[in-house]
């Protein structure tokens, strides 16, 4: 799908270099590049997107459908093309995934200071269902469990 420039489509193995500029530029503690691969090429459960622009890998998202549920496991987009509206992009996509494969509800975890991500999921129908203390090993940060039924 297109949307202003921006193209999301199915990740594949050949997108992995360019996720891995996204993973290591988001996160303090990044997923290994074989850990993606193992996603891609060997997870049935998995079900991973990433977003263009004009060819340039810019962003990605993740997720495990578990019975019918879906896990996000992973939303980033690189620190020079946030708050464009890739990482809303991403998650409407999540959501048609989910819808299409039967997925009842959806579920994920956030950080308790990512106040931006936690109000994006709100604006699509996640909310707020627990605390899990501690849960950043980088820092012991705080999550917030966030839940949205499909319909």
């Amino acid at each position: 799908m297109t949307f202003d420039g921006i193209v999301i489509s199915r990740m594949k193995i050949e997108d992995i270099d360019g996720v891995m500029v996204v993973e290591k530029s988001s996160f303090t503690i990044p997923w290994s590049k074989n850990a993606l691969m193992e996603e891609v090429t060997k997870n049935k459960f998995a079900k991973y997107i990433i977003a263009r622009v004009k060819g340039r890998v810019v962003g990605y998202a993740g997720m495990w459908k578990v019975c019918d549920e879906g896990h996000i496991t992973n939303i980033a987009v690189h620190p020079e093309y946030r708050r464009q509206g890739i990482g809303d992009k991403l998650v409407k996509n999540l959501i048609l995934i989910a819808e299409k494969e039967g997925i009842g509800r959806m579920t994920l975890e956030v950080r308790r200071s990512n106040i931006a991500a936690q109000n994006m999921y709100k604006k699509h129908g996640f909310v707020v269902e627990g605390f899990r203390k501690a849960y950043y090993s980088d820092n012991g940060e705080d999550a917030i469990i966030m839940w949205k039924e499909n319909k």
